[in-house]
């Protein structure tokens, strides 16, 4: 950028788009009481008990999520609220982003004892071994600086078998029976239910990708695929073209799981949007009703200032 742009930027776009995102979420004083919650809640974090030992019957439910230092809380959470309403043993995977502190890692192993994290330094091992930069110089590219494509890369890279990979800033309300079943005889790919469709690409430029028609509202909070099905060559090609055509998106890990349910012959496990709710409402987060919330956009600051104090005393 140059000089003169880099100038309007701070002094007119940027300030602009601070005034619009305040507005968004309700005004100054709205997003100062989030602020102060999620301090709250980072606080809490250490006061959260070691989950329930549960009787082994049956096979531990095995969940996986990007995690690192700044998100270490919302994933103990998570994990917490989980735990809680599920029959069976938990057993996270945990995959380090770069930044899981000493502070952070102990934190998650005390909450849950039977969480395996996967160090930083053994995922750019698989990375050099399975997704070679020369062959794979976009996935590589947004690897480094997309953080949201390592929920695909890093859990499914030269790995096999089904993974249900969560996003961190989830809560669990109800036993979540759906996700239960799917994980005890998985057979196609699952996704969450998006309040509006959000793949950061053109809908035709997806399904001419694709070679078929897209799904609508394909959300990848939560998100179960077969690692050995992954046809790398087929997402960075994907990536590639995308990115070429339309640039770079916050989108782009939605865009390419909705390429991949898009490509699915028997269809896709989509989680009851009324069960499994993605943005819940301000009523919904003051009582909830459904098994799981997702809290994107508007709603992390009923998140942080009252869902996670719920989860805390509802055990």
């Amino acid at each position: 950028m140059s000089l003169p742009g880099r100038i309007l930027y701070h002094l007119w776009h940027q300030p602009v788009a601070a005034v619009r995102r305040s507005r968004r979420h309700g005004g100054p004083v709205v997003q100062w009481r989030a602020a102060r919650g999620r301090d709250a809640m980072q606080s809490a974090t250490a006061l959260l008990p070691p989950l329930p030992t549960r009787p082994v019957t049956s096979a531990p439910f095995a969940v996986h999520l990007l995690t690192g230092r700044r998100f270490a809380y919302q994933t103990a959470f998570c994990l917490y609220s989980l735990g809680h309403h599920c029959p069976a043993a938990l057993a996270p995977e945990l995959y380090d982003d770069g930044t899981l502190d000493a502070a952070s890692r102990a934190s998650l192993g005390r909450i849950c004892p039977a969480a395996r994290i996967h160090d930083h330094s053994d995922l750019l091992t698989r990375l050099d071994q399975f997704l070679p930069i020369a062959r794979f110089p976009t996935l590589r590219e947004r690897w480094k600086n997309y953080p949201h494509i390592r929920k695909l890369i890093d859990v499914h890279l030269g790995r096999t078998g089904w993974r249900l990979v969560l996003d961190s800033d989830l809560l669990f309300w109800r036993e979540p029976r759906f996700l239960l079943d799917w994980s005890a005889s998985p057979d196609r790919l699952l996704h969450a239910t998006d309040c509006t469709e959000n793949y950061g690409y053109p809908r035709n430029l997806l399904e001419r990708l694709a070679g078929a028609p897209v799904p609508p509202l394909v959300n990848v909070g939560l998100c179960g695929l077969r690692s050995d099905l992954l046809d790398w060559d087929f997402l960075e090609h994907a990536a590639t073209t995308l990115i070429r055509e339309c640039g770079t998106s916050y989108y782009l890990e939605q865009g390419l799981v909705a390429l991949l349910a898009a490509r699915q012959p028997d269809g896709c496990a989509i989680a009851p949007a009324g069960d499994y709710i993605t943005l819940p409402s301000a009523a919904e987060i003051a009582s909830p009703s459904a098994v799981m919330h997702h809290y994107v956009d508007t709603s992390r600051d009923g998140y942080h200032t009252i869902a996670w104090r719920h989860a805390f005393v509802a055990r």
